[in-house]
């Protein structure tokens, strides 16, 4: 039998309006809300390091979290804290590297990506501290976890470290906030009550980009309409980064890091990379000598993310930490 020529017509027709159809329907979604694409892209990479999407609530708090089981039930626990104005997603690279080895959790902290903010909320460091140690033993209670900390992450995993060493059996501190490092442009901006992470347009978004990464292989494209739904985001956020950072960058808190680190008596971890131009690597030496048990990495040829952009090399210091034998 040979094919109704009308029929075809009427079929390819049918079929090139159905899809004209749905890219105005998908035009319109990312006219509405472009960020919908940066969703789609952060859901990509958890899928694409073997994570799960989680909630749940702890210190009066709705926590999102990415979570991966290990293939022992008896495997460490590593729960990894994001930075300022950074999330969970930060840590995805290096779940790829840690994945089936440990079971791993990886919220966005209180206040940031996913999980709640509470208007008029303290995210402070001790403050965000005390929910850590509430979200640890909602997701593993009665166990000592691995607490990774990334920037402002760090400072809040030294906090918690030394105030609740019960809750955490080994700390490691990724290029962490909390103590007075060289002078540098960050820092000069940070004290004089500017917030050089801001994003309001293009540029600001490029500064930031370029502020933050070193390595320009793992510098992360942000092409139009993603980067328009990213500047929106940052713009809305705006007050509440200013809030955080007046708090943790030039408040009271801002060198309690540091200070808490003398307590920590766990086998801990601190790693830089040379060429971090937010926490300047002289903060390296700072906490080394406040925790002295510490094994201390500096990588070369990388910025302040090191965990997206030495991924191995991190992954191969954290396993150090975690399985090397300490008395």
């Amino acid at each position: 039998m040979h094919p109704d020529p009308a029929r075809s017509r009427r079929w390819w027709r049918w079929l090139c309006a159905a899809l004209l159809a749905l890219a105005a329907a998908l035009a319109a979604v990312v006219a509405f809300d472009p960020y919908r694409i940066v969703r789609a892209e952060f859901a990509r990479q958890r899928l694409a390091a073997g994570l799960a999407r989680a909630e749940t609530v702890a210190a009066g708090h709705r926590w999102v979290y990415a979570t991966a089981a290990a293939a022992r039930a008896d495997a460490p626990v590593v729960v990894m804290l994001h930075g300022y104005t950074g999330s969970k997603e930060n840590w995805y690279p290096l779940a790829r590297q840690l994945r089936g080895r440990y079971r791993l959790v990886i919220p966005d902290l209180p206040g940031w990506g996913e999980s709640e903010r509470r208007a008029g909320a303290d995210y402070g460091y001790a403050a965000q501290a005390a929910r850590v140690a509430a979200f640890i033993e909602t997701v593993a209670p009665g166990r000592r976890v691995v607490l990774l900390g990334h920037s402002m992450g760090g400072g809040i995993a030294a906090v918690l470290a030394a105030r609740r060493p019960e809750l955490v059996a080994r700390v490691g501190l990724l290029a962490a906030a909390g103590v007075r490092f060289d002078e540098n442009r960050f820092g000069r901006a940070v004290l004089a009550g500017e917030n050089p992470f801001a994003v309001h347009d293009a540029a600001t978004l490029q500064r930031y980009l370029d502020t933050v990464f070193h390595d320009p292989a793992a510098k992360p494209a942000v092409p139009w309409p993603a980067s328009r739904g990213l500047i929106a985001r940052r713009r809305a956020d705006a007050g509440f980064e200013q809030a955080v950072l007046e708090r943790i960058g030039r408040g009271r808190e801002a060198l309690l890091p540091g200070e808490a680190a003398r307590a920590i008596r766990q086998p801990a971890l601190l790693l830089w990379c040379r060429q971090d131009a937010v926490i300047h690597p002289s903060a390296l030496a700072l906490y080394a000598r406040r925790i002295p048990q510490a094994d201390t990495v500096l990588l070369d040829g990388c910025g302040h993310m090191s965990l997206v952009e030495r991924p191995r090399a991190v992954a191969a210091a954290v396993i150090r930490l975690i399985e090397q034998e300490r008395p």
